[in-house]
């Protein structure tokens, strides 16, 4: 073979791609830059990921990205944190020791909860969830509104704030955490830096005084006023009857059953019930019960037919809470006192009602101030003789002191202020000026609305609810201008106003969730 031949013959291979030598080299460059590149690449994604690790482990991922959108307002995950854990700590304050009846254990994640009251089946995470952006979604539309009308917080609501940040940094130092900064980042939530907390208390106030501010608005004539009541009448009037029902007996038929490990037939449902028979005898007996109950005294009535049987009476009742099976004989213009009555309790039995009267609300409302010291419990929340004792024996002292100046209300208030357990008076000397009948524990509703009660007149009572249980030294300081029955129309029309205007105001402020709210470290 000739040298042009094989110069030819190479030109031909490296042509057509068959030079060893060329195709190896080349094979090893495409290697060496796909190594290359796969390092620089996961370089990259490591590099991404140790920062996004660094990004969530700091409070700047929760305050700088957009975890909820309300209108044109955007809210941080912290943000949401913050509002979380507020509705959550709100139902707990409300409720307290009695959660558990709602179904919620809070030892227990509440992510893993099915939460009754979402009627989708959601958990209480989901529930608190909805609050907090329903709540976020108020707050937005109100504090705009707010600054849109000139509304702004005073000194006083500024102090407020004031007051409740410096408490959560004693609080923080109290719980030995080593920042106010960390304590609340521990109790609402990572990001919840006092800025942000100080930022959303601020909000809040804001959009509280804007709703204050349109409520407080309203006004409304007398013949408004009575107008409303006249309206609504069977519903805010009182009314005073005696009930009993006779229950008709259920009749046992074939059960469920089941057998047990032990091979033992046991019961496991019973599908006993009312039959036309006995709701017939349940019928017989309480017309018997009306009719003697037409003449003569109710509770002998009902005893003389069912032994050992007593009957409820009900003592100003608000017609919205009168029970539907009576409450349209209850309510009708033609009732009389002593009316009675035979009513069907569907697949129960019967009612026997008599009626003994109704009350329209137009008395007015009392004014007094008071002192309340309370009992302290037991570690079984029980209030002993003895702890009743040394209350009462401390508020004498401070009565005793009262006594000793001059015995005025200016003087009592002041007293109020410096020594009443009262939360919600202490502040302002003790007063409630808006006292209807049956709004405070009996005793006290006794004084303040006893026959020729004066001005100036102060003694002593007892009360006990379900919160404490205490003495309370009463001031009372007279009438009111206003009727009760002006009061609930008040509230009535105020409350429907409210409730269009706030319908209107927030239709613009739908809320949205972003992807970062999926990084809320609410439990």
């Amino acid at each position: 073979m000739s040298a042009s031949s094989d110069r030819r013959k190479r030109q031909e291979a490296i042509a057509s791609g068959l030079d060893k030598k060329t195709n190896a080299s080349l094979e090893e460059q495409k290697k060496q830059r796909k190594s290359k590149f796969n390092w620089i690449f996961g370089s990259i994604v490591v590099a991404l990921l140790i920062a996004a690790i660094l990004i969530l482990n700091s409070n700047l991922f929760y305050t700088r990205t957009t975890a909820v959108q309300v209108g044109d307002k955007s809210y941080t995950t912290a943000q949401f944190n913050y509002y979380y854990k507020t509705q959550y700590y709100n139902f707990m304050q409300q409720y307290g020791s009695y959660a558990s009846y709602f179904g919620l254990d809070t030892d227990q994640p509440l992510k893993s909860q099915t939460c009754n009251m979402m009627e989708d089946g959601g958990t209480w995470y989901d529930y608190f969830k909805q609050s907090a952006l329903n709540m976020m979604a108020q707050v937005t539309a109100l504090s705009e509104y707010a600054n849109k009308n000139g509304i702004k917080l005073e000194e006083s609501d500024t102090a407020e704030i004031d007051s409740e940040m410096s408490q959560l940094a004693e609080n923080a130092v109290t719980n030995k955490y080593s920042s106010t900064k960390n304590y609340l980042s521990a109790l609402f939530g990572r990001g919840c830096t006092e800025e942000v907390v100080r930022a959303e208390m601020e909000r809040s106030a804001l959009a509280t005084k804007a709703y204050n501010t349109v409520r407080d608005s309203y006004t409304f004539t007398d013949a408004e006023l009575e107008k409303e009541y006249q309206d609504n009448k069977d519903s805010f009037d009182l009314f005073s009857f005696d009930y009993y029902l006779v229950a008709a007996e259920k009749v046992a038929s074939d059960k469920t059953t089941a057998t047990d490990a032990t091979g033992t037939d046991t019961d496991t449902a019973d599908n006993s019930a009312v039959t036309a028979e006995t709701m017939a005898a349940a019928k017989a007996t309480a017309d018997k019960i009306a009719a003697a109950a037409k003449t003569g005294d109710f509770t002998k009535a009902v005893s003389d037919q069912v032994a050992d049987a007593t009957p409820t009476a009900q003592t100003d009742v608000s017609g919205s809470n009168v029970a539907s099976d009576y409450a349209e004989w209850i309510k009708s213009a033609d009732r009389h006192a002593g009316d009675v009555t035979v009513v069907e309790s569907a697949d129960n039995g019967y009612y026997v009602v008599k009626y003994n009267g109704r009350s329209d609300n137009h008395y007015q409302l009392a004014e007094a101030r008071h002192i309340l010291i309370k009992a302290a419990a037991d570690d079984d929340g029980k209030y002993t003789d003895e702890a009743k004792a040394e209350a009462k024996a401390k508020l004498q002292e401070i009565y005793d002191e009262w006594l000793k100046g001059d015995k005025t209300e200016k003087s009592f208030a002041a007293l109020a202020e410096k020594y009443s357990e009262d939360s919600g008076s202490n502040t302002n000397g003790g007063l409630y000026d808006e006292i209807y009948k049956g709004q405070t524990v009996d005793e006290f509703d006794k004084f303040c609305f006893a026959e020729g009660r004066k001005p100036g007149d102060t003694a002593i009572v007892y009360g006990e609810t379900s919160e404490y249980a205490g003495y309370h030294l009463v001031y009372y300081v007279g009438l009111n201008d206003e009727l009760y029955s002006s009061y609930l129309a008040k509230n009535q029309l105020v409350s429907d106003k409210l409730n269009a205007w706030q319908t209107e105001l927030f239709k613009n402020y739908t809320t949205t969730t972003k992807f970062p709210l999926r990084f809320a470290n609410a439990s």
